[in-house]
């Protein structure tokens, strides 16, 4: 049986990398913002009191991996595989930056330089093949990080404190690595849309004060995976049709 031209076998492999790696992203999420090693012998002790396991997040990872497979099936060559190879290594990492930033409001640097070093890789992979490929996604880097800084330094003038945090611009500039110039921009304007709804309807039901922060990471990872999964044209159509208040149509 076939889905989209993928054997269900392979989805059904697909599914159990992707529960056990949810498994490994919660030890990650444990571990990284004490500043505490990921490989080490304490993954396989059981006196790990405060750690607890999170079916949650595995399964989610597991809908994420099938859901992206689907999308992008399997190609004949290395470079047709290239962006769902690089996406599916992606998501344990933006799942951890979600739910780090959440709980914590910090976005672990060490997170970050994985996310871009990674990116760096498949920079350079994409280029040996189609070096405008490779120029794509540096500039992409470039733009996700300057928009986002640009941001930064303008609200802590004005408000006179700071707007966004820096792991923010760390993490869309690592970002734009994986997705490029044009869709770095499809997730900056998807996140700030989301970020909008969410705020106020948290600060209606009171979920959140005026006063309290409320961290930016997630509505950037929820953005992010809209852009993988949701086809350019569909994406900025509604996005046209939504900032120009239905005039605009495509």
């Amino acid at each position: 049986m076939y889905f989209n031209n993928v054997h269900i076998l392979v989805y059904a492999t697909i599914a159990i990398a992707g529960f056990f790696i949810g498994k490994f992203v919660n030890w990650c999420n444990y571990r990284l913002p004490d500043y505490k090693k990921i490989f080490s012998k304490e993954i396989f002790s059981k006196e790990k009191k405060e750690y607890k396991p999170n079916l949650l997040l595995s399964l989610i990872t597991m809908l994420i991996y099938i859901v992206l497979l689907y999308v992008f099936g399997i190609q004949k060559t290395f470079l047709g595989n290239l962006e769902l190879i690089k996406y599916l290594i992606l998501t344990p990492m933006l799942l951890s930056a979600f739910i780090i930033d959440y709980k914590l409001q910090i976005i672990p640097n060490r997170l970050n330089m994985t996310m871009f070093e990674i990116g760096i890789i498949f920079m350079f992979l994409a280029g040996i093949f189609n070096v405008n490929i490779a120029i794509d996604m540096f500039l992409g880097m470039i733009a996700g990080a300057g928009i986002f800084l640009l941001i930064t330094l303008i609200g802590g003038l004005i408000a006179g404190k700071e707007a966004m945090g820096f792991g923010d611009v760390k993490l869309m500039g690592a970002l734009g690595i994986y997705f490029g110039l044009p869709n770095i921009i499809v997730i900056t304007l998807i996140s700030f849309l989301i970020g909008a709804v969410l705020s106020i309807f948290l600060l209606v039901t009171k979920i959140k004060k005026t006063n309290e922060y409320i961290p930016f990471g997630p509505f950037i990872v929820i953005a992010a995976f809209i852009t993988m999964i949701v086809p350019f044209n569909t994406i900025l159509s509604i996005l046209l049709f939504v900032l120009s208040l239905g005039m605009i149509r495509i």
